[in-house]
């Protein structure tokens, strides 16, 4: 059976979660500035999403693609693996160029769209302080 694209918001359910929280425990998130993601596809028993994730580290740009597989059915439910691998760096203002070495999943593939990198990579909360305030 060949394997159907995933009617769900993009970037966003269970496997987008996990993969999202795997990614905030391998990459520091405040370099991070911009994440694409590709429609899920789903293969009995199988889902898997690709993301493309641009982190800013010092004066390079990195580009990454994640990407992760999610088992929905069968005795395995629930099982999920991810990878992380970096494809590319170079120049702060080589996005575009950079963003064009990522590998292409299919021939007619609809392009990844950007999602708030705040959704997998929220700020950090500010640390609290022993300095009590007072007005």
């Amino acid at each position: 059976m060949p394997p159907v694209l995933s009617p769900t918001q993009r970037g966003a359910g269970p496997g987008w979660d996990r993969l999202a929280a795997a990614l905030r425990d391998a990459l520091p998130g405040a370099e991070i500035d911009g994440v694409w993601v590709f429609r899920t596809m789903r293969a009995d028993p199988r889902e898997f999403g690709t993301a493309i994730l641009s982190r800013v580290d010092g004066d390079r740009r990195r580009i990454y693609t994640a990407r992760y597989a999610l088992t929905i059915k069968g005795r395995q439910r629930g099982g999920f693996e991810w990878h992380l691998q970096e494809v590319g760096s170079g120049p702060l203002e080589a996005l575009e160029e950079l963003l064009a070495l990522v590998p292409v999943r299919g021939v007619e593939e609809e392009p990844p769209v950007a999602i708030p990198v705040e959704r997998w990579f929220p700020p950090a909360s500010p640390e609290p302080t022993d300095v009590e305030s007072f007005g």
